[in-house]
């Protein structure tokens, strides 16, 4: 993988967004989702109330992977491999264990599939799945990736499931909370 590591700023909030791992772009700016998708997720949270400097400024943001993976020799960027997502998912447990979120966002497949058992995004996207490890509940919303690559969340079923995840969010008592927060 290609460092810099890549994190959000320092927050103690009540959700935590978990995308998959930095592109080739946010090594060079220093920060998560600063390139197309970002502009895409954040377009997404600005219509449910949370435009993106104030997203940035609440919402912790981690990662599966926090290095750029490189790119695939197909074209777009790889895939972290098994090993490389092993190594780095004490840091996500880690910080699942001191935040306590009460709302937990996975942004596409690889992060969907660090907290639940899922081949499609129709089977998750659009629902309210609960988290459950020691000393930690939380209700997991997981979210397609924003990928300009991706059609799934411009066609049917993504955009309604799309649509119907963002209600949930928009809904949720921890997301009221930092739409709310100062």
């Amino acid at each position: 993988m290609i460092g810099p590591v890549i994190v959000g700023q320092p927050v103690l909030s009540p959700v935590l967004l978990i995308g998959q791992a930095p592109g080739g772009k946010e090594g060079v700016l220093g920060k998560p989702f600063a390139w197309t998708a970002g502009k895409t997720l954040f377009r997404w949270f600005a219509g449910i109330g949370v435009e993106e400097e104030d997203f940035r400024r609440r919402v912790y943001m981690a990662a599966v992977c926090r290095c750029f993976p490189g790119k695939n020799p197909k074209g777009g960027d790889r895939v972290p491999a098994p090993a490389e997502i092993a190594r780095c998912s004490a840091w996500l447990d880690a910080e699942l264990e001191l935040l306590r979120p009460r709302l937990v966002i996975p942004v596409g497949k690889l992060a969907i599939r660090q907290l639940l058992e899922a081949d499609k995004l129709d089977q998750v996207v659009g629902l309210v799945h609960r988290l459950e490890r020691p000393g930690l509940e939380a209700d997991i919303i997981s979210l397609p990736h924003p990928s300009g690559a991706s059609t799934w969340h411009r066609r049917d079923p993504g955009k309604t499931l799309l649509e119907a995840a963002l209600g949930l969010i928009a809904e949720h008592p921890a997301w009221l909370e930092i739409r709310h927060s100062a």
